[in-house]
Order: C-alpha cells, then sequence, then structure tokens
C-alpha cells in the first residue's frame, strides 16, 4: 500500500542489501531520563530505576528492529490468536546510558511470565511461550538465537538497540478466553556474584503472586482427568523453578543475605504487559496450502561432514525434515543432475521403512516428494525400485499427498521430451499420480514461442499435473494470472502452483534478506490472491551472499535454525487460514476483496508497510 506521507519511507536503504532498511522508526528526543542527578558519577542498577537506564518498548512481527530503531512509548501488548496458532512479538531494548565499566554499556535482566487467564489456564513460558533473540546477519536482523528461560541477561551495547523475539504456540486443546502476563527488565550488575537485585517491596509482591499462583494451578483438581492434572502439575513445576532460579530470590535468601537495601517502595524493574486474546476456533493442522521448501543434501553433506547414505547422513537429513516441518513446511531435499535434473525426495529411506510412514503420515506435512530412483542405490534393490516404491505407496492414505518433481525450469525440446519419458513411466505404473514441473518459458527451439510459457500446459499434458510457474515472469502483470488460469483444467486434477527464488527482485514479495517483514509475509497474500493452490521455493539452506552483482551464486555452508523469515512465512501461511475461512462463509471474491478493503494486499508493489491492516484483516476474517 502506498503512503508516501507516511515516515517509514524515509528509511534509508540497508547498503547492498534489496528492500527496505533495518529501522522503522526516528526518535524525536521526547523521551528522556527523568532525573538526571541519580546518573551521576558510577551508577548501581540496584539504585537507579531501570526506567532511568534503558528504553522498552515493543514492535510487531514484520518489524525489522536494526541496531538504529530509535525508542518509542512503551505500551502495553495486545495479541490475538486461534488455537493451533503461532503469534509473535518484539521487545526492543536500547541503553539510555552505560552503567558497565566495560565496552558494553549494561546488562539487562530480561524475564517473561506464564499468560494466565481467570479462570487458571495458563500458557506456560518455556512451552507455550518462548524468547529468542534476534541476530543480525550481513547487518540485517534474521537470525533467531534461542536464549535462557524463564531468566536470561543479555549485554547491552552503547547506542545500539537489541530486540527479543516473543513468541506464543497456543495448543489446540488451549480454552479460549483473554491470558495475561508480563514481560520484564531489569539493568543489573554486570558481575554474576552482583547481578542480583534485592527484594523490595513489588519483587515481594510479585514473588508472592507467584506462589500463590502455584496454588492456584494444582488446588482445582476435583473431576479433572489425569492428564489435565499432569499438565498442572508441570505447569506449577515450571513457576516454582522461575522462582528458584530468579537471581532476586537466590540473592536475598543466599548465606550472604542482600546486597544492599533501599526504600521498598522503589520499583526498579520495567514490566511490559502482554495479553493475548485466544479465538474459540482451530487452524488446521495440515495447511490448506502446501508450501513445499527444498534443502540440498550436498550442502548438508557438505556443512555437517557427513558421507552419503551413513547413520549420520539420515539423522542429519531428519533433523532439517523436523526444522522446516515445525514451520508448517513440506520439505523435499534435493540432488542436481545434469541439465537441471533433479532427484527430489521426502524421506530418504524407502517406502516400505517405518521412518517414511511416519514422515508422510504427520499432519502438518501437507505434501512430500516420490524420488524417480533409489535416493540410496544398493544392489538389487535398484531393479524395479519405482513400480515397487508407488505400489507401496498407493495403498497408504497419505498418497493424496504425493508428487514427483523431475525437473527444473526445463528450456528445449530435448528436456521437455525427458519430463514425457520419466512421467509415462510413473503413470504406468500409477495413473493418478501427480507429476510436478517449474517453468518460466516454453520450449526455446520449438514453433511454441519462447516467452509465451501459457501454451506449456498443453504442451506438456498429460505428462504434467502440477504446473509451477514463476511469479518472476509474471511480475506486476496480473491481468496474465487470468490466462494461465484458463490454460490448467482442474477437472483434469490439474493444478496450478507458483514459486519464487532469487526473483522476483524488490518490491515485490519475496524472501530476500533485508526485505521488510510485510514483504516476506506477502509472498503467501500474493498466492492466495492469484488463486494458486500450492507453493514451491528453492532454497532453504542453498545460496550466499555475491559481493559484485557478476558473480557467481555459491552455496552457503548452512543458515541458522530460526529466522525472521521462516517465522514469517509461517504467519503467512496462517493468514491464509483465515481468508479460507471468511471465504468458506462469504465465498471466493470476498476473501479476496477483503485483502483490499482492509488495504493489506492490492498486488504485487501495492501491499501494506505497517502491520495494522494484517490484524484488521484476521480480525474480520473471524468475526465474519
Amino acid at each position: 500500500m502506498n503512503n508516501s506521507e507516511n515516515p517509514q519511507d524515509m528509511v534509508p536503504p540497508v547498503e547492498g542489501v534489496a528492500g527496505g532498511g533495518t529501522a522503522y522508526g526516528w526518535g524525536d528526543g521526547s523521551l528522556q531520563i527523568q532525573d538526571q542527578s541519580l546518573l551521576r558519577g558510577t551508577i548501581d542498577p540496584t539504585r537507579v530505576p531501570s526506567s532511568e537506564l534503558v528504553h522498552v518498548w515493543s514492535m510487531p512481527s514484520t518489524a525489522n528492529v536494526g541496531p538504529q530503531e530509535m525508542p518509542r512509548p512503551l505500551e502495553p501488548v495486545s495479541l490475538l490468536a486461534a488455537r493451533n496458532e503461532r503469534e509473535s512479538i518484539q521487545i526492543a531494548i536500547r541503553p539510555k546510558v552505560s552503567w558497565s565499566g566495560t565496552n558494553i554499556a549494561g546488562v539487562v535482566q530480561i524475564q517473561c511470565t506464564d499468560l494466565c487467564s481467570t479462570s487458571g489456564d495458563r500458557l506456560v513460558i518455556g512451552q507455550s511461550v518462548t524468547l529468542r533473540r534476534v541476530v543480525p546477519i550481513l547487518g540485517v536482523p534474521d537470525a533467531l538465537v534461542p536464549i535462557e528461560m524463564p531468566v536470561s541477561q543479555i549485554n547491552l551495547l552503547p547506542g545500539e538497540t537489541s530486540a527479543i523475539w516473543v513468541s506464543v504456540d497456543v495448543p489446540i486443546t488451549q480454552p479460549p478466553g483473554q491470558y495475561d502476563g508480563e514481560f520484564i527488565v531489569t539493568a543489573t550488575k554486570a558481575d554474576a556474584e552482583c547481578a542480583a537485585q534485592f527484594l523490595g517491596k513489588s519483587e515481594k509482591h510479585q514473588l508472592y503472586r507467584e506462589l500463590k499462583n502455584c496454588l492456584d494451578v494444582i488446588e482445582p483438581i476435583d473431576g479433572k482427568t489425569v492428564e489435565e492434572v499432569v499438565e498442572r502439575v508441570k505447569s506449577a513445576n515450571t513457576t516454582l523453578r522461575r522462582v528458584l532460579l530468579s537471581p532476586s530470590f537466590s540473592e536475598f535468601f543466599s548465606e550472604n543475605g542482600p546486597l544492599d537495601m533501599m526504600d521498598e517502595d522503589a520499583n526498579l524493574s520495567i514490566r511490559v504487559k502482554l495479553s493475548l486474546t485466544v479465538w474459540d476456533f482451530v487452524l488446521p493442522e495440515t495447511p490448506s496450502l502446501p508450501a513445499v521448501i527444498g534443502i540440498s543434501d550436498t550442502v548438508i553433506e557438505d556443512r555437517f561432514g557427513v558421507k552419503h547414505g551413513s547413520a549420520e547422513w539420515y539423522d542429519a537429513l531428519e533433523q532439517h525434515f523436523k526444522w522446516l516441518l515445525q514451520y508448517k513446511i513440506s520439505p523435499y531435499f534435493c540432488k542436481w543432475g545434469n541439465s537441471m535434473r533433479v532427484l527430489t525426495y521426502t524421506s530418504p529411506w524407502p517406502a516400505d521403512h517405518p521412518k517414511s510412514d511416519e514422515f508422510f503420515s504427520d499432519p502438518r506435512l501437507a505434501a512430500y516428494a516420490v524420488p524417480y530412483s533409489p535416493v540410496v542405490p544398493c544392489g538389487d534393490l535398484t531393479k524395479d525400485y519405482l513400480q515397487k516404491e508407488v505400489e507401496i505407496l498407493r495403498s497408504k492414505s497419505h498418497w493424496k499427498k504425493a508428487y514427483f518433481y523431475l525437473w527444473d525450469e526445463p528450456l528445449n525440446v530435448q528436456q521437455y521430451d525427458a519430463i514425457r519419458h520419466q512421467a509415462s513411466e510413473i503413470h504406468a505404473y500409477a495413473p493418478d499420480a501427480r507429476v510436478l514441473t517449474t517453468y518460466y518459458s516454453g520450449p526455446s527451439d520449438a514453433p511454441l514461442a519462447p516467452d509465451n510459457f501459457l501454451k506449456v500446459p498443453g504442451y506438456l499434458r498429460p505428462h504434467t499435473q502440477i504446473y509451477c510457474t514463476s511469479e518472476w515472469v509474471i511480475g506486476n502483470r496480473e491481468e496474465m494470472v487470468k490466462d494461465i488460469i484458463a490454460e490448467i483444467q482442474p477437472e483434469n486434477n490439474e493444478e496450478w502452483w507458483t514459486y519464487v527464488c532469487m526473483g522476483p527482485p524488490d518490491p515485490h514479495p519475496n524472501w530476500h534478506l533485508g526485505m521488510r517483514g510485510t514483504q516476506h509475509r506477502a509472498v503467501m497474500w500474493r498466492v492466495w490472491k492469484e488463486g494458486g493452490t500450492g507453493f514451491l521455493y528453492w532454497g532453504a539452506n542453498c545460496y550466499d551472499k555475491a559481493t559484485v552483482a557478476s558473480a557467481e551464486i555459491k552455496f552457503r555452508r548452512g543458515l541458522p535454525p530460526a529466522s525472521l523469515r521462516l517465522e514469517r512465512l509461517l504467519s503467512g501461511l496462517q493468514d491464509i487460514e483465515y481468508l479460507k475461512l471468511y471465504s468458506s462463509r462469504y465465498g471466493r471474491d470476498e476473501g479476496v476483496g477483503i485483502l483490499e478493503k482492509t488495504g493489506m494486499y492490492l498486488g504485487p508493489e501495492r501491499y501494506t508497510v505497517e502491520h495494522t491492516p494484517i490484524d484488521m484483516m484476521r480480525g474480520c476474517a473471524k468475526k465474519g
């Protein structure tokens, strides 16, 4: 959504990185230390309210909170979520002064409580509520690094903003209602033995409230099921552990007692109120729209130093499968052959192996790739491999998730003929098998014009069932989408998917490092609006950053286990569930219309840079 007067549009871009900058606002100097006399000379954080030492404020999950992000007023956080949904918020922390004698500005202790409802239900820190620190990659906030829970300490650098990513995963069985808690920031001393604070009046009240919550959770167990009693005991155990590990508690009751005492009315900590409303509906376990994302097995072998087919190799692949599956992504592993021929597979084990059945039966998996040839060749097992695999998989209820991905972006008649040949063999064993083909043009050496890929379905039919086209080719020509869909025959079980990779570039939605948060999330908004029934991406662990535009693309040695872009991908898939819910009641046209009415997404170059329209869409979809 274009808004030339929005101050966010004035943010300078990141040098050498596509997309918007890392900061979303500029300070106006209104947030000042109230009493400068408190900060003269050596600063003892146990004698000064933390609000005089650090700025603390919240930012939405779509904001890229970089080191130069400037403070905003501190306001309570209100989140909305369905059951089986993850919602996230960022807590930004920036030092006002330095109180450490080292090269850091100072140390802050961060803590988050459980989120509790008035009926005694709760979302437990460390289980449903997680904290991770946002860490820059190539100067851009992206990696999410776990921190200790429920209490942790982080170093603040002078003149730099740090961000903590707070995620709430709402279980499917969570009772609806409002859940309240707090995110607590306390400036403390750098020395570990001096990091804890005395117990003032407010701290005593906090401990009393935490301990009383344990009783509130444990006592009302009459008539409860064994499973619920166990969950309540686990919750009480987490609370007690948090209290016992709290530096203020452990120091106060240590052998030497508290280091110092001051006015008990002092309130040293900064408390951010967290409120989550859990709605009374459930997002489906299996994503309505399959997002299949590739993982290079070659990069895994190189990064982890594992030999193809070894026990360690299988373990590494399983870890990567589970890594992406938690984001509702349907992973496929890939090994490249000559001329863009690909061997793709979701399970490295044969179809009759229990692990394959475990992978394919997972309700979070929306689609899986079946290899055309053995992933790990083994003598006689290679003979009649395809026929045996297909016969086993067709007997399973998860066969409807299966697809074959044989060739990436064919460019000439020879490559198109290779697809037809392989697909014919597959369909001889399984007429209902789905073959997926990615493409951005027709064959260059055929009468079909090379830049006119609208006729590709007719060229590949009936050897392909999933026609997966590049969003880069579509660009901003949205009228082309209607022409593409007109060529697809859903009555013959044909589907239209789209994909992004190195293109399309800014300002179109993609997952490039440095793009805006709404730009990342809009990848799925675009899929929904254009009418695609699936999405493909290559690849999750693949490309390194080139220093110059003409440099050769290189494979990188791996990525962090969590990132802002993965979180925003998940959020986009969850947005689709809201749009589907709304469309199921009022029709698809109204579902598409709500994107425009809220200003969330109008087209590949016109979508919101603010977070508010996203909450508006979700609220409308739920109420509708």
